[in-house]
């Protein structure tokens, strides 16, 4: 993560579910476009893609909003397909943390302080998941109406 006190670049990748931000950070190669597009194909998450690859993260008086990168925006890596054009929402408040990791790693029921992450300085609900995991959007989905609430 680079960042200034007020703003960071994070390898990841962001949808908006509603007016929720959703940002998805993983290593490389474990499925954070993958999970930002079964997010917006779910009809059910009405999701929309803010950025792929590359998350500008700001810090304002609103709390935690993220953005796409300018050369990026508008645009998800789609293995096997290539650099894709999809449409996309310059912005949305960050509200929930996906972090995926290998099984072992993902408590089956997790501490309170497991489920946030610090973003520059600022709690953020946390939600691991295993790399791969079939039901992921469906998991985000949940974690969104029982901790967050509707958008």
């Amino acid at each position: 993560m680079n960042r200034t006190e007020d703003e960071a670049t994070v390898h990841a990748s962001a949808v908006a579910i509603g007016d929720h931000g959703v940002l998805i950070r993983g290593e490389a190669g474990s499925g954070k476009s993958s999970l930002a597009l079964a997010l917006i194909d779910d009809p059910k998450a009405f999701a929309v893609l803010i950025a792929d690859d590359q998350v500008h993260v700001v810090r304002g008086a609103a709390g935690l909003t993220l953005h796409p990168m300018p050369r990026t925006a508008g645009l998800i890596e789609i293995r096997g397909i290539g650099i894709v054009p999809m449409r996309h929402k310059d912005e949305a408040r960050l509200v929930l943390v996906v972090d995926l990791l290998p099984a072992e790693e993902c408590p089956r029921m997790p501490e309170d302080g497991e489920r946030v992450a610090v973003v520059l300085g600022e709690d953020v609900a946390r939600l691991t998941l295993p790399i791969g995991a079939p039901d992921s959007s469906l998991r985000v989905r949940t974690a969104l109406r029982q901790w967050i609430g509707p958008s």
